[in-house]
């Protein structure tokens, strides 16, 4: 790659992002993503607007110390005031910059009732002050996108003379399409003298969903930085997302010759990291770092992907640090993809065994919206826990409860016979093991009833945890289902089998203490 092929990358995530409503980062929150933007080699972070509040001012002044590889940015309004400020917040950094900015379009123009040569002075003013205080500035002029081209290129012209280095051209509204905005620039640096002296940047809205096509359309018209966010994150529908740019970059190489210096494996930390903290959840298919980006639930695309994971991917997951598997386990899942992801998850199964936990990973399937890791081990350790050969066996199982009281109908197989009871209890899972011991009267000892949720989600699995005691033997129970009761009463079950084996295997003299029979 030549330097004309290099392509900045400017994070506004701690400025832009932050203006998002409800997004408010704490101090420390700021410091940590802006530590997590430096390593990732970010080459200008935008670290805040120091003028906004004393929070701000502080955060950008600590970013600036701390900072070991970016350029260290903070944003101030066409006022002598702001610009001091802004100055005072960066200037400890080891690359400062000002950014300063006013919006050139007539709509703009109107908010502070100036005329075209009053702004245009108000300009040449601003941009010269804030170059006597620091070598790197950019500007921007707001709104560009619905600026009079003739008025731009006289308000750019004007900011190179006055020793702007960076010239950011923003798409406020996100009115803009691909197309014009690679005329846009293109425009901008036939017309304007000094163009070809300076960095032209490109800053686009996601008002429309085009940021990242009108930045990319940008950069090959000749703009030479990209301002973006982590997760797309700003003001009303976001900005181009930082991930989408680099990795479009990254992949389309063929018709994209550019490079930066990103490095990618950080960029699913960073951006869980900035979800988190921002309150901003990232949707499930958002493109590179949404939960869905590189799941395959389709029998036929988990086939292909078996395979030959390129059949249906363009990048790989650990590219941007991603090692999760790539498949996603739901109810148009085959055979083949539950048997690969049992594999991966450590789990050897025959044909047999994989025919019933085929049959009951279908029946979960259908009652979730998606099946994560931990419930395909619940299924697989169920399966192994309550087998057709179980002396004891639930087949039906119905529930009443509420405030007039709990009542409990269970139809068990005992040694193959079929037996029904009713019964009664002080809360659901008391009525249904009150109705077992009518079935199979026993006199062991509930010590444990454990209830914990496998995944996340009101369709969550639960598993319940059972341990019981008869006569120094000791036994435990698991179960796990979306139906909280049921499971309670398989795992109370499956304990009460294991019990049934314990007499088998230990006289009555035995210490039967030693022995523990734990379900694997």
């Amino acid at each position: 790659m030549t330097d004309q092929n290099r392509v900045y990358i400017f994070d506004t995530t701690l400025r832009d992002g932050e203006q998002s409503p409800g997004a408010t980062m704490s101090h420390a929150e700021k410091l940590e993503i802006a530590q997590m933007l430096d390593e990732m080699n970010v080459d200008i972070i935008e670290a805040g607007f120091p003028i906004a509040s004393e929070g701000d001012f502080a955060a950008v002044s600590e970013i600036a110390k701390q900072s070991r590889n970016s350029v260290i940015c903070g944003l101030a309004r066409a006022q002598i005031p702001d610009i001091d400020r802004c100055w005072e917040a960066i200037r400890h950094a080891k690359q400062p910059r000002i950014h300063t900015f006013i919006g050139t379009s007539p709509l703009h123009r109107a908010i502070p009732n100036l005329d075209m040569d009053q702004m245009a002075e108000r300009i040449e003013q601003t941009v010269t002050h804030a170059r006597n205080l620091c070598d790197n500035v950019q500007w921007s002029p707001m709104d560009a996108t619905r600026t009079e081209h003739d008025y731009l290129c006289r308000v750019v012209e004007i900011a190179i003379k006055c020793g702007a280095s960076t010239i950011n051209i923003p798409d406020t509204v996100g009115y803009t399409a691909p197309r014009e905005s690679a005329e846009l620039i293109r425009m901008l640096l036939e017309r304007v003298p000094g163009a070809d002296e300076v960095i032209f940047a490109t800053h686009c809205h996601n008002d429309l969903g085009m940021a990242t096509a009108n930045s990319l359309a940008a950069v090959e018209a000749g703009a030479r930085q990209i301002e973006c966010t982590i997760n797309g994150l700003g003001e009303r529908a976001g900005n181009t997302a930082l991930e989408e740019v680099v990795m479009a970059m990254r992949v389309r190489n063929d018709i994209m010759p550019f490079s930066t210096g990103i490095d990618t494996t950080r960029i699913m930390g960073l951006s869980r990291r900035v979800a988190q903290v921002s309150g901003f959840p990232v949707q499930f298919n958002k493109a590179i770092v949404g939960k869905n980006a590189f799941l395959h639930e389709s029998g036929i695309h988990q086939d292909g992907v078996l395979k030959n994971v390129e059949t249906f991917e363009i990048m790989k997951p650990a590219d941007i640090g991603l090692n999760e598997n790539n498949i996603a386990m739901g109810k148009h899942s085959g055979r083949a993809a539950l048997r690969a992801k049992l594999a991966d998850l450590g789990y050897e199964v025959g044909d047999n065994q994989l025919k019933d936990i085929f049959v009951r990973f279908k029946a979960l399937a259908d009652r979730k919206k998606e099946v994560y890791d931990d419930d395909i081990v619940a299924l697989v350790q169920d399966a192994a826990a309550n087998t057709g050969d179980d002396y004891l066996q639930v087949k039906h199982l119905r529930v009443i409860c509420g405030s007039d009281g709990q009542s409990a109908d269970l139809t068990m197989i005992v040694g193959g016979e079929e037996k029904s009871v009713h019964s009664t209890g002080d809360g659901p899972v008391d009525a249904c093991f009150n109705a077992v011991k009518k079935i199979f009267p026993h006199d062991a000892e509930l010590q444990l009833y454990q209830v914990h949720a496998v995944t996340e989600g009101t369709d969550a699995q639960a598993t319940v945890s059972v341990r019981m005691e008869e006569d120094g033997r000791i036994v435990t129970g698991q179960s796990s289902d979306t139906d909280t009761i049921l499971a309670s009463v398989k795992a109370y079950v499956g304990a009460l089998n294991r019990l049934i084996v314990r007499r088998e295997k230990t006289g009555k003299d035995s210490d039967a203490k030693q022995i523990s029979m734990y379900s694997h």
